[in-house]
């Protein structure tokens, strides 16, 4: 059992939240989704509630409400800003709160999100990571005219009666992502932690013995390197994955420091887990940490009427009962603490909250979810002035490129 003081907690940022009628509520602020301050706001009312760390969605297409095709409606949030240069902004009117923006691996290169996360977790001082998505869709290919994959339908999914071609290029998808995330490991130890020496009197600014190649080769990648950008504070920064099936638990186990899942109850935990951790062992990673979030869709108010009552409103709004890919959760923030609490003691290090609708309900989080945790003993009652990384319990790693690691001071 997990040690009961250690619980994490994060927010999904997304638009004017999960709900597709969100943006119609009173205090919702529609006019604002596209300024600067809007997404200030609400990474502050996230680090007032001393959560860990705030993602921000991102994608390559439209928002839809259908996940394999393209809508067209027009009573719907349409359009993003690009996540990472929100957190950008975002990071120096912060101090504590971790960012971690989404990317597509699928069609971005890792070189160019290697340099982009390393300069955020310098704007942050030590507070960034990236969230890696996969894409199959043909329409994000399209964008891009570099692969061509094959429109999926309804009659694909689920998995387990999906063709095996349809699951096997899902599978291909997830290869590719931990290549990624290697690359972009591999890139940010490419300046060792001492390389910068900056000499006037010598007129050396650099070792350039202590910058690294990182000659990568694989099915998807070929990457020499090495990268331009100095190795970020945290020596790497925190990379998070979401996953529903076997081929993202493999990578959350192989590749990243958190993984996202969404089990719709606490006896699914341990077999999620024990997937995740099997993949661990595999990747040669027994020791390390890998940190596992429950993903929950959040409606919250003052009592459970209260808020069934507004998720009601909201999906007369939206026309249709609203459904997630994660458990969705109406009531209070205190039942909510109490299923945190359960879920947590199966097994999560933590819980990643996407609010239905914002602010009200990342406002109940701060403001009612965190009081309730903080009675409980299961959260911070304030802040350490850490990395990311420390207050997730993870070491600064080693740099792989040299042959004595230099301790950070």
């Amino acid at each position: 059992m997990p040690d009961t003081t250690a619980l994490h907690l994060a927010v999904a940022l997304d638009g004017a939240g999960w709900h597709p009628a969100a943006w119609r509520e009173p205090d919702a602020r529609p006019d604002a989704l596209f300024t600067a301050s809007y997404w200030v706001d609400l990474a502050r009312q996230a680090e007032q509630g001393l959560l860990d760390l705030v993602t921000i969605e991102d994608g390559l297409r439209l928002q839809s409400d259908d996940p394999l095709a393209a809508d067209k409606s027009t009573d719907r949030v349409r359009g993003r800003l690009d996540a990472v240069l929100i957190a950008a902004r975002v990071a120096p009117l912060t101090q504590h709160v971790g960012l971690v923006p989404a990317a597509t691996a699928t069609h971005t290169e890792p070189f160019h999100l290697s340099k982009a996360i390393a300069t955020l977790d310098y704007l942050s001082l030590g507070r960034a990571g990236i969230r890696v998505q996969v894409s199959g869709r043909a329409d994000e290919a399209s964008h891009f005219g570099r692969r061509e994959f094959p429109v999926l339908g309804r009659e694909d999914f689920p998995l387990d009666s999906a063709s095996r071609q349809v699951e096997q290029r899902l599978v291909e998808r997830f290869e590719e992502a931990a290549d990624y995330v290697e690359v972009l490991r591999r890139l940010w130890d490419s300046w060792e932690d001492d390389v910068e020496i900056r000499d006037v009197t010598t007129g050396r600014f650099v070792d350039r013995e202590k910058l690294h190649y990182i000659d990568f080769e694989g099915r998807w990648f070929s990457v020499k390197g090495p990268s331009i950008t100095p190795r970020p504070p945290q020596g790497q920064p925190i990379v998070a994955a979401l996953a529903h099936w076997p081929a993202g638990f493999q990578l959350i186990g192989s590749s990243a420091d958190i993984g996202f899942v969404t089990p719709l109850s606490a006896a699914e935990i341990a077999p999620v887990l024990g997937q995740i951790r099997t993949a661990q062992v595999q990747a040669g990673r027994a020791g390390g940490t890998v940190h596992v979030f429950g993903d929950l869709v959040v409606f919250l108010d003052t009592s459970t009427s209260r808020a069934r009552a507004r998720k009601s409103r909201l999906d007369e709004l939206g026309g249709a009962e609203y459904r997630s890919d994660a458990p969705v959760f109406t009531g209070t923030p205190a039942d909510l603490a109490d299923l945190l609490a359960e879920w947590h003691g199966a097994g999560l290090s933590g819980f990643r909250l996407r609010p239905g609708a914002l602010p009200h309900d990342l406002t109940q989080v701060t403001e009612g979810l965190v009081p309730a945790l903080q009675a409980r003993g299961l959260f911070r009652t304030a802040y350490e002035p850490k990395t990311l990384r420390d207050r997730l319990g993870l070491p600064r790693p080693a740099n792989r490129y040299t042959s004595e690691p230099v301790t950070a001071g």
